[in-house]
């Protein structure tokens, strides 16, 4: 059996990213399972995976500070000796949601921290070791996958941050897919929609009362299964002549009805 191919998963200590990491170590992917403050949950990520046979480690690093994100990159190549996936999946919701005419600039630089100059930075740096190991033909291909969420499409006045970002990640899916093609690396935005985890769990009975009414068509709780079955599909290169593209994981929330 040869050397497995290795992911970075940013954010994979819990909600979405865990289910990501379990998924991608399942197809046995070494996982590289990045967390910012919960070691614990991270620890646990990699306890499941390893226990199951495979390979797995906890990172530290806040995607928005420049030193922790030349570690993770550095931290994943020196445990398993090369980057074949990077997945950006960290983010943060607006803090106190506030109306957006009473949104701050702290607030704004948190968010534009974390969930979009990270994710845009991080990929330049994954990009750039992908392509040097493509080239030294120590691995055959990259793949970048970018999570975002049906909120860069859909407004929400209490959120104006978090949407503004999500709907810039789909613009940076496209100019990385452009820019990387010819590197062979190929880059892909999955767009969950409301999705079971700790960022919506103070939402609860909202979404449950807009699943009873059907405000998309299939009538449940996303759960990050969902989401990292979606991921699955892309590493295991069931979309060979595709970059650049929405994959929706939304139970059919975008679907325009009249």
């Amino acid at each position: 059996m040869g050397e497995a191919r290795a992911v970075l998963v940013t954010g994979g200590s819990r909600g979405i990213g865990r289910g990501i990491c379990l998924e991608l170590g399942r197809l046995g992917y070494a996982v590289a399972v990045n967390y910012a403050r919960r070691r614990d949950a991270a620890e646990e990520v990699v306890s499941r995976i390893t226990a199951a046979g495979g390979q797995a480690v906890a990172v530290q690093g806040d995607v928005a500070l420049t030193d922790d994100r030349r570690e993770l990159i550095e931290k994943t190549l020196q445990d398993f000796g090369r980057l074949d996936v990077l997945v950006n999946n960290a983010g943060i919701t607006s803090p106190g949601r506030k109306d957006l005419l009473e949104a701050t600039e702290e607030g704004w630089d948190l968010v534009f921290g974390v969930n979009l100059k990270g994710a845009f930075f991080l990929s330049q740096l994954a990009a750039k070791e992908m392509i040097r190991l493509i080239r030294q033909e120590r691995i055959p291909d990259g793949k970048i996958i970018n999570i975002s969420s049906i909120s860069a499409y859909v407004v929400s006045t209490n959120r104006a941050d978090y949407c503004m970002t999500k709907a810039a990640m789909g613009m940076m899916t496209k100019l990385f897919a452009q820019r990387l093609a010819d590197e062979r690396i190929r880059v892909y935005e999955i767009c969950p929609g409301v999705i079971e985890s700790d960022m919506t769990a103070p939402v609860k009975e909202k979404y449950d009362r807009l699943i009873a009414e059907g405000l998309w068509p299939i009538r449940r709780w996303g759960y990050p299964s969902d989401v990292a079955r979606a991921v699955a599909a892309v590493v295991s290169d069931y979309f060979p002549f595709s970059t650049g593209d929405r994959i929706n994981v939304d139970g059919g929330f975008h679907i325009r009805r009249l």
